[in-house]
């Protein structure tokens, strides 16, 4: 397993590269460029920016996080070849300077939803908390307007100039059902994935968060047989899984060891994060600790282990605790726990294999 953290880069974050490269075991970051446009090719000197940022601490690039898809390429318009032909532009970029691995997700609109950022919990701490009543009957807009009050971060997913165009968005998406997205998705794959393989990056799809449709826009990757029929579309290791605990686990339903142990050959990158689940379908974000909440962190942990798991794990999203003023989810003090937990589950596995981990 190897350990990375994602970074929102200079002036954009307020953890530093110097704090990420002091928590034990964090060999790169999960990094991109946030202040380009989905669609837009990404400019060589912005990405060299970050390298070298990260090469003067010591630490890699390999994996990035996001190259957002340009909604004509989910809605299967006519424009969408122009928008993959940059994508293409960028990952050959990317690959020129050691990028292996691309996360991205198919979500139409929002790449994830939430009705509070900083929701208290019974320790004082707060964590991002989904309202499920709330969620059915609030107006999206009302929500973009919540998550951007806070000009001092970028929120990726809820980007201004995207949000602006929400009512054109769901305009767009009127008549789009499930199977046409699933068609949609099957033409970018065909499209990007032998590019990325002739650049030696595998590209990897993230789960839908929440795992379910919202606002009436369909969703794809939810569940496992959903996550076979992605992988199945274009039968590639190039062509694999962002394995995020968090985002599935927010479906009680959802096995995930067992998505793991089916999966494995096809998850090079891993975001472990818990939620708890209430009963009436709210939930929160916990502690990485398996017992507080309902995510089975440890079988997640030791699946992974037992599968020969050697690609890249970051931890996902963590409580705001002992003050911490950052963006939401993405603070430094409770990432970095969960950091020695899962790296804690990880030399016990090990152990219980015969093997000292590194």
């Amino acid at each position: 397993m190897k350990m990375v953290f994602r970074w929102f880069g200079e002036g954009n974050d307020t953890v530093t590269l110097k704090q990420i490269k002091q928590i034990p075991g964090v060999e790169g970051i999960v990094w991109a460029l946030h202040d380009v446009p989905a669609g837009e090719e990404w400019p060589m000197a912005k990405i060299l920016e970050v390298k070298q940022a990260a090469d003067r601490i010591g630490l890699h690039t390999k994996v990035v996080e996001s190259v957002n898809i340009h909604e004509d390429i989910k809605l299967g318009l006519p424009s969408r070849d122009r928008y993959l032909d940059n994508y293409k532009k960028t990952i050959a970029k990317l690959a020129q300077v050691g990028v292996k691995v691309i996360c991205y997700n198919f979500m139409p609109v929002f790449d994830w939803v939430r009705t509070e950022l900083h929701k208290e919990m019974e320790d004082g701490s707060t964590a991002l908390f989904y309202e499920h009543q709330k969620a059915a009957e609030m107006d999206p807009s009302e929500q973009a307007e919540r998550i951007n009050a806070n000009q001092n971060f970028t929120m990726p997913g809820w980007e201004p100039e995207r949000m602006a165009r929400l009512t054109e968005l769901f305009a767009a998406y009127q008549g789009i059902t499930e199977e046409q997205l699933w068609s949609n998705a099957g033409y970018f794959l065909n499209e990007i994935i032998p590019f990325a393989a002739q650049h030696d990056i595998v590209m990897v799809i993230h789960p839908d968060d929440p795992p379910w449709p919202i606002f009436g826009l369909p969703r794809l990757i939810t569940n496992q047989a959903n996550i076979r029929r992605y992988l199945d579309l274009f039968d590639s290791p190039y062509n694999g899984l962002t394995m995020c605990s968090g985002s599935l686990g927010a479906n009680p339903a959802n096995d995930i060891v067992a998505i793991v142990n089916e999966f494995a050959d096809r998850i090079p990158f891993a975001h472990i994060r818990n939620v708890r689940v209430y009963e009436n379908g709210d939930f929160i974000e916990t502690s990485h600790r398996t017992c507080d909440g309902t995510v089975d962190i440890a079988g997640i942990v030791d699946a992974l282990a037992r599968n020969g798991f050697e690609g890249f794990c970051r931890p996902d999203h963590g409580r705001h605790i002992w003050g911490e003023q950052c963006r939401p989810g993405y603070g430094l003090y409770d990432r970095a726990l969960g950091i020695m937990y899962l790296w804690g589950l990880w030399d016990a596995s090990k152990r219980s294999e015969g093997e000292v981990a590194p």
